[in-house]
């Protein structure tokens, strides 16, 4: 929901946003509620190759790429490209793997049995070259990496400091889980074992893609 706030408040956009996450849709529909936002954003639950709405002027990809499987990353930027307008622009933001993006992925371990099962981390090549295949023009690459490691060492800090709350609400099986992926992340964004790639592009129509001549943002 913080992506959607932002948006809607900063910029006074319309906003669709989904999540397959049912906490996460009900945390950020409160906050819509509590920002008097109902009629400008729409937080559902739902698959986002399930989105009936079409005509977006952007989309922000944030953290899906990782989970949707190597395999259909083709298929899921052909998606989001249809959903845009011509010149219409998509930021996908993902955590990919180190520049040897041709090792085997790793089908065991702690973080594929107790985090995220199933999830598969692309390399920024891939992700390149599938948004480039479904016809979108890449205009900013950058790598939030050393950013993104101080961002779990905050993490790591606000659960040791609220961590009774959190065995509480959780378990402390689950706690400890959280506690460890979140520290072994921080190194792992430090060390450059995996990276935080934020690509923009833009769906430009005959030659035209409305970006300015330097980055405006």
């Amino acid at each position: 929901g913080g992506m959607a706030l932002h948006a809607a408040t900063r910029f006074g956009v319309q906003v669709v946003a989904v999540t397959l996450s049912q906490q996460q849709a009900e945390w950020g529909q409160q906050a819509v509620r509590d920002a008097g936002l109902e009629g400008q954003v729409d937080i559902r639950r739902q698959d986002y190759r399930d989105v009936p709405d079409t005509g977006f002027d952007a989309v922000s990809s944030i953290g899906l790429t990782e989970h949707i499987g190597l395999a259909n990353i083709p298929a899921y930027a052909r998606t989001l490209a249809d959903k845009l307008v011509p010149q219409g622009r998509l930021l996908n933001h993902c955590i990919t793997r180190s520049a040897d993006d041709q090792r085997p992925i790793a089908r065991r371990g702690f973080i594929t049995r107790y985090v995220f099962p199933d999830g598969e981390l692309p390399g920024v090549g891939k992700v390149v070259h599938d948004l480039q295949a479904a016809g979108l023009e890449v205009r900013h690459e950058e790598n939030l990496r050393e950013h993104y490691a101080r961002t779990c060492r905050a993490w790591c800090d606000n659960l040791e400091a609220h961590w009774d709350a959190a065995v509480a609400e959780v378990g402390e099986g689950t706690a400890r889980v959280w506690a460890l992926y979140l520290a072994g992340s921080a190194i792992g964004f430090e060390r450059g074992d995996i990276q935080l790639h934020q690509v923009l592009v833009v769906k430009s129509a005959g030659g035209r893609s409305a970006m300015p001549l330097r980055p405006d943002w």
